[in-house]
């Protein structure tokens, strides 16, 4: 059984323009290398040729795995005006030791920790999720240690 994708509007037009890069440039790319990996002669002993045709392998399955997120994906547009933490907000949040930490809540798909992106499945996604300016939530991490974040500040 097949899970709900979310993305925000941003995260689909990202994976769009992945999507048209890996099918024009990237193909293009992985084709020339293949040709010119040919060249070299026999193929069955030809490392640069078993290279190419991985990084083809892994480009098509790269290809059919954005093109399947693209075609079943729940947009999720965050309400223009709402109390309420949803997918495709920014959320401020205190944690227990006063500092202050900034959360982008979108779909898995779209995760970039480095950045802030957090999914609306992870622990603190999916605490965060519902809550209103104000709320003190409670996150139990996978070692069991919990966390406590007061949110500050819900935004776009």
């Amino acid at each position: 059984m097949q899970k709900d994708i979310v993305l925000t509007p941003e995260g689909r037009e990202k994976l769009e323009a992945e999507l048209q890069h890996l099918e024009t440039d990237r193909r293009a790319e992985v084709g020339e290398r293949i040709r010119i990996a040919r060249e070299f002669g026999d193929i069955s002993e030809n490392s640069e040729y078993d290279d190419a045709k991985n990084e083809q392998a892994w480009l098509e399955s790269r290809i059919t795995e954005v093109t399947q997120i693209l075609a079943n994906a729940t947009i999720a547009e965050a309400p223009k005006r709402s109390n309420k933490v949803s997918v495709g907000n920014v959320v401020t949040v205190e944690d227990g030791s006063g500092a202050e930490r900034v959360f982008t809540i979108v779909g898995a798909a779209e995760v970039d920790v480095e950045q802030g992106r957090i999914s609306n499945e992870s622990p603190v996604g999916s605490a965060l999720l519902g809550s209103k300016k104000g709320d003190t939530v409670t996150i139990e991490g996978p070692t069991g240690k919990q966390t406590q974040f007061t949110i500050l500040k819900i935004g776009r």
